[in-house]
Order: structure tokens, then sequence, then C-alpha cells
């Protein structure tokens, strides 16, 4: 029997009190430009037992402008950029080159927070981008020496000799290259923070870059 759907759906609550807590946002105290008050909010999802809150949702679009969304790891944040990487040829490694413009999405709902993020997108140097994934662990390194990502695929068993061979070469060859791995910064152009509240009351602090500096808005709920 087929679960039905929407009966399912109006059975789902959002921020159960049981496992969220929704702490208080002062947009006045807020830092006067967008990456501390990032950091925080970042430190304050781990302490919080989010699960994985280093995934992200990364949203792109292609040279006709339709657009894709996948979530991906944040590589880093700092004066270069919220970071992430892929492939140059991967699906969305294409959508970035034709068109150099995205948008990051986190979600950590066990604090009811959302970092809402949008700008364009440049590629690092190539060593610098080979350094960052020498950096990450052997299945990382597998997974991307395994490659052809988003290219069609004729079997599970070609796919599982491809990642066998990668992961023998990974572990004998730690600093093996990718030529085609890219770590991309995005300089946000905007960054909005999402304060959930238990009477719907939910806080928008937007801070919007300009020629001066940061500006900082409330936007309705």
């Amino acid at each position: 029997m087929e679960p039905d759907l929407h009966e399912l759906l109006r059975s789902l609550r959002v921020w159960d009190p049981a496992v969220t807590e929704l702490p208080p946002l002062d947009p006045d105290s807020a830092p006067a430009t967008p990456l501390p008050l990032f950091a925080e909010w970042f430190a304050a999802a781990v302490a919080a037992g989010q699960t994985e809150p280093h995934t992200v949702s990364l949203a792109t679009a292609d040279a006709d402008g339709t657009p894709d969304v996948r979530i991906v790891m944040l590589h880093g944040a700092d004066r270069d950029g919220w970071s992430f990487a892929t492939h140059a040829d991967s699906r969305k490694g294409r959508q970035l080159a034709a068109r150099p413009y995205a948008a990051l999405a986190f979600y950590w709902p066990v604090l009811g927070r959302q970092v809402r993020l949008r700008g364009p997108v440049t590629a690092a140097p190539s060593t610098e981008a080979q350094a960052d994934l020498h950096a990450r662990s052997t299945g990382a390194l597998a997974a991307a020496l395994t490659g052809r990502q988003s290219r069609p695929l004729g079997s599970l068993d070609e796919l599982a000799q491809a990642s066998a061979e990668a992961w023998e070469r990974a572990g004998r060859e730690p600093e093996a290259p990718v030529p085609s791995w890219t770590l991309f910064h995005l300089q946000p152009d905007e960054v909005e923070f999402f304060q959930g509240e238990a009477l719907r009351r939910h806080i928008r602090l937007t801070y919007r870059r300009t020629e001066e500096g940061w500006s900082r808005h409330l936007l309705w709920p």
C-alpha cells in the first residue's frame, strides 16, 4: 500500500520544541559585516548538534538560464568568499563557466535558522584547488579520481570498478593530481540571516554590498 503523501505532509511539524531551540536575534547588535555573524551562527549550529551543518544548497543556471540546485559541502568562508569544489567538467562546473553567478542556502533546523547568499563566483588557482583536495579524506580523493561526474553511466559494475581503482590509487598516491578539480569562491553581493520565531514573527536581516561597504536591512517574513 502506497503512503498517502498529503496525509504525511499534514502530520509533520516544523521546529518541534523537543529538539529545536529558537534563539533570539537582535539586529541592532549584529556586526557590521556578514562574515562574523555567519561564523557565530555556524559555530552555534555545530554546538547544538546540527547534523552536517557544513552542507549547503548550491543553485546555478545554465547558459539558457534554466536553474539547477544540489547539495554540496562548504570548504571555507573568509575574505575570499564562501568556498565549494567540483570538477570543472561536471554539470555545475559547466554552468558556472557559462554563468559565473550562484546562490547558497544553509538550513539549520535545530536552531530554526537559515543563511542565504548570492553573488559572483570565481575559480581559485589550480594550486589552491589541489591543496584543498589533498587536505581532505582519502575517500574524497578517491571520489575525485573516479571523475566523470554527471556523465551517463552504463552500469553499477562500471562504477564499482572505476571506484575501486580510484581508491587503490588514492591510498597509494595521496598527492595524486586531479586536474579537473576546481575550488570556487562565491563573493556575496547579498547575505540574509533568517531566525525563526515561535509566533511566526521571523527575523530576516539582510546585508547588501555597496560601494561604501555593507548596508543592513530588515525584511518582512
